[in-house]
Order: C-alpha cells, then structure tokens, then sequence
C-alpha cells in the first residue's frame, strides 16, 4: 500500500512505524477519493433522514432514555461509501451528542486519514445511541430497541463497506459470539444485505493496547483492497 506524506504522518500518530506486509508488493494503494451516490439519492433520503434523526432524539423504547444528556444518532456524510459502526455512546459522548470524541475519536480520526479518508466523507455510527451506564456492554434488550435504527441508517446510506469497532460492533452487527481475534482477517455479510462487514479493534482498545494497533493497520489495509475490488 503506497502511502502519501499525510498518510505516513497519521500512522506515526498512531505509533505504528510505515512497514509492508510480506507479499504486499500488490497491495491495493488507498482511494484517492469516496465515491459518493448521486444528488437524486440524496434528496429522495433527505426527507427519511430527517425524520429518523428526530424519532431517534425523543427514543424512550428502553431504560436508557432516562439518564441520557443527548442521544448520538452519528455523523459524516449520510452518503458515504464507508459506515464504521462502533459499541455505545461513552461520557463525553453523551456529552457532545457525536461518537468517537476525546482521545478515541483522536485516534480514529487518524486510522481514517491513514486510508486516505477523513471523519466527513465516512459515516461514525454505533450499535446503541444512548449510554449505557458506567459504559457497560448493552444488554440484548437495549440492542434489540436500537437495532431497527441502526438498520434504517444503513438501508439510507447504502454503504458499499462496514467496518465493525470493536468486539461488541462485530457480535452484535452479525449476531455471533465468536471472539474478536478470529473475527480479524475474514469478511462478513450485513445480515439481510450483500453488504461486506470487515472487524478490527476499538479505538479505546487500542489506546489501552498499543501493541495492538499493528494488528488494526492490517485490518484497515485489508478493508481498502476488498473496497477497491467493489469499484
């Protein structure tokens, strides 16, 4: 994977030296550009959009509802070839109303640059959209009530690509209990789509677990080469 200036400088942001794979001489170099859907999509969605951003706001389907400051419906570009789906709201997300912020969203910020990409021309979702407390994993329950949301978000962006966050993300997106270890390197379907699902660490793991973030460049380099082949 060929890499500019920009890209070398996320990645040592992220402490991981610039290195190759062994065999990577063919490695797919990273999309100079997100191809976005057309003006006509965008404005048959607007509407549906809007609309599903404010039934998410006023959500009192589970228990969560009652201790939440904002719920985090997500943000980038509602037509974006990429959707990165993470576990739940933490503190400052609750906060903020926006995933992935403070030092984990500093980090994904950088893995996303690193692929030549950046936080607007993606989409940053998460399986919950309000925090659970003391950032415990959702309960099947609370997954069960958001699930239909997430669902509509991604019949709305028709993503060409998913990339799970995270052990949680992963299990819950494709309803499995394998560990995140053996979900790494295989490609999955969006269940009832033809969507391709790729899994990779959390943000917050990684800063937890830098050795890890070796791994996570792998996954990343494995997720530009399966969405260069869909162009």
């Amino acid at each position: 994977m060929k890499l500019d200036a920009r890209q070398q400088a996320c990645l040592h942001e992220m402490g991981i030296d610039v290195w190759r794979l062994r065999g990577s001489a063919d490695a797919a170099e990273s999309p100079a550009d997100v191809s976005m859907a057309g003006d006509e999509h965008a404005a048959d969605v607007a509407g549906v959009w809007t609309s599903l951003q404010k039934t998410v706001s006023s959500c009192t389907l589970c228990e969560l509802h009652k201790g939440r400051t904002h719920t985090v419906f997500g943000v980038g570009d509602p037509r974006a070839d990429w959707l990165l789906i993470g576990e739940a709201p933490g503190a400052e997300e609750d906060r903020q109303g926006e995933p992935f912020v403070g030092r984990a969203g500093q980090l994904l910020n950088n893995m996303i640059r690193a692929i030549g990409l950046d936080r607007e021309s993606v989409f940053i979702a998460n399986i919950l959209k309000c925090r659970p407390p003391n950032n415990r994993d959702p309960r099947p329950e609370e997954v069960t009530c958001c699930e239909p949301y997430l669902r509509q978000q991604i019949e709305l962006i028709q993503p060409k690509i998913i990339l799970a966050l995270g052990r949680v993300a992963a299990q819950n997106l494709l309803k499995v209990s394998t560990p995140i270890g053996k979900m790494r390197g295989q490609k999955y379907v969006y269940p009832g789509t033809e969507i391709p699902v790729l899994v990779t660490y959390h943000p917050a793991y990684l800063l937890r677990s830098p050795s890890e973030k070796r791994k996570s460049w792998q996954d990343l380099q494995m997720a530009v080469k399966l969405f260069r082949k869909l162009q």
